[in-house]
């Protein structure tokens, strides 16, 4: 029996048009109801992962920006790592190469960001690595935007910190997810899966891949490994 759950959100509690899955939803609720922790772990912005925490019914713990900022519940202190000047300057670095071929590559609520910078996907991230070698800065293509952070930031990073704050092993957790940027939250958690929809290198690292895509599929695992 796993003693917690984290969880990306964007293809691994939603469906193919990002809507969230009520069945997820219902799984998560019946772990929050057996006073089981749950951690929501996403790129998005700390503000979006509180809405949604609330809405679902968490304590609030969560990792936003893909680790670069994390907390323990709703009244815990913020942790903020990286550097997001620089990736700034990466970023306006990419535009002034790529414009005006890759469209407008529109920030994603930049002015809420405290660590990262995520843009659209209007350029390859093979090119935007070409265009940033030798800053100190890494890019990360989610499959729904291209953030942009310093070295050493991860899921799995902000995942071994919260966990040791909550004073459960990351072994005790049972974690999911779907994309490249969960491969060090999957690796580190004691048990891991990963819907059919997920990329290669995430289902490469997975306990458990899952049959079925999504946030159904994942509800079922839930149902079966808790």
């Amino acid at each position: 029996m796993y003693k917690a759950f984290i969880t990306d959100i964007d293809g691994t509690l939603t469906d193919s048009r990002r809507r969230l899955s009520t069945s997820a939803v219902d799984e998560i609720r019946r772990l929050i109801d057996a006073d089981i922790p749950i951690v929501l772990a996403s790129g998005n912005t700390l503000c979006f992962l509180d809405g949604l925490s609330h809405m679902i019914g968490t304590d609030g713990n969560v990792i936003a920006e893909n680790g670069g900022v994390y907390r323990k519940g709703f009244l815990g202190t913020r942790t903020v790592a990286g550097n997001k000047a620089l990736c700034m300057q990466a970023y306006e670095k990419i535009v002034s190469e790529v414009q005006p071929k890759a469209g407008e590559l529109r920030l994603f609520s930049a002015e809420l960001r405290h660590s990262d910078v995520a843009f659209s996907r209007d350029v390859s991230i093979d090119t935007v690595n070409d265009i940033i070698r030798g800053m100190d800065v890494v890019a990360v293509d989610t499959g729904f935007a291209i953030h942009l952070h310093t070295p050493g930031l991860s899921k799995g990073a902000a995942f071994e910190r919260l966990a040791e704050e909550m004073g459960i092993a990351p072994s005790g957790f049972l974690a999911a997810g779907d994309s490249v940027n969960d491969v060090s939250m999957l690796k580190l958690a004691g048990f891991s899966v990963v819907p059919s929809n997920g990329t290669a290198d995430a289902k490469a690292v997975a306990d458990a891949v899952l049959d079925e895509p999504y946030g159904d599929a994942v509800a079922k695992a839930l149902a079966e490994y808790f």
